[in-house]
């Protein structure tokens, strides 16, 4: 293996490590073992701990227990912008990014932190990749998207539906709600949520 190839390869672990390494940060910082951790969340010690080691990757459901247990905004798991960020502009090699694996998806923040109603991201899902098993709601607000390529798959309220590039969607935020890759391929899509969720 050349040193340039085992450097990216070295880069791509440390990604998909990032949410785990910072969840386990926070959880040591809190002074609980797995154990507390797994009865504070609901979620096994076995889970939590393949999450920490980046062995697995964490649906969003789970992370919203997890950083509900150790009293955390979701915000803190996405990586800090590059360079200082700008009040009113988010440039496009500026965006904070959360990476949730391989095979996962990955959240870019398009709207800048300052604002704090309205909050725009852009998720890509690759094939296989979801929000989660079970639905989730948030308790108020409201969610739309547009899809750019790909399939979303999205349920709302029960009710499945496919969408494909140049669909869009709208729904309130308490109803419970999931969604996922529906294709062979990733799918892009802008994400827009009221109020700002990280």
């Amino acid at each position: 293996m050349s040193a340039e190839t085992k450097g990216v390869s070295d880069l791509k672990e440390k990604s998909e490590s990032l949410v785990g390494a910072r969840l386990r940060m926070r959880r040591l910082a809190r002074r609980l073992t797995l154990q507390e951790l797994a009865e504070k969340s609901g979620l096994s010690v076995g889970l939590l701990s393949q999450i920490e080691r980046g062995m697995t990757t964490p649906s969003l459901r789970s992370l919203r227990q997890i950083s509900t247990a150790l009293e955390m905004p979701l915000g803190w798991l996405f990586e800090p912008a590059p360079h200082p960020s700008d009040d009113l502009i988010v440039r496009a090699e500026n965006r904070r990014k959360m990476d949730l694996g391989p095979g996962a998806m990955v959240k870019e923040l398009m709207s800048p932190d300052s604002v704090l109603d309205i909050q725009i991201i852009r998720i890509v899902i690759q094939p296989g990749g979801t929000s989660g098993d079970k639905p989730y709601n948030n308790p108020i607000g409201a969610k739309c998207g547009t899809i750019i390529s790909g399939q979303l798959g999205l349920e709302v309220s029960g009710k499945e539906y496919v969408l494909k590039a140049g669909d869009s969607f709208a729904f309130r935020a308490e109803n419970m709600h999931r969604f996922w890759c529906a294709g062979d391929e990733p799918v892009d899509l802008i994400w827009v949520v009221t109020p700002a969720l990280y």
